[in-house]
């Protein structure tokens, strides 16, 4: 993952309904949620969620899939994985990490 990848993404989660949004979403899994149950599952108006949705999906964290007449979101595990590999890379000098050997 490129810096600039990197920093999309984290901007993009830097917002609490765009966290719970992003962590409702990989709970759910490959199948994704509708808006409309994120929105219910979270308590957001449509407005908001759909400007968060977007912000999430140009940050490449999410992908939009359309199912007859609904939207459905998933996380993009590929990038959530890179994602986490490029904030750990190189993490504790190479050497084998653990919560007590990095501290």
């Amino acid at each position: 993952m490129e810096n600039k990848n990197a920093i999309a993404a984290l901007a993009a989660l830097a917002q609490e309904s765009r966290l719970a949004t992003f962590r409702l979403l990989v709970q759910a899994g490959p199948e994704g949620l509708a808006a409309s149950r994120i929105a219910e599952t979270l308590g957001l108006p449509a407005s908001s969620l759909s400007f968060h949705l977007k912000e999430l999906t140009h940050a490449n964290l999410i992908v939009p899939r359309q199912e007859g007449r609904f939207v459905i979101y998933a996380a993009r595990f590929d990038t959530m994985n890179a994602l986490v590999g490029f904030l750990t890379e190189n993490c504790c000098g190479g050497r084998p990490c653990s919560p007590t050997s990095c501290a």
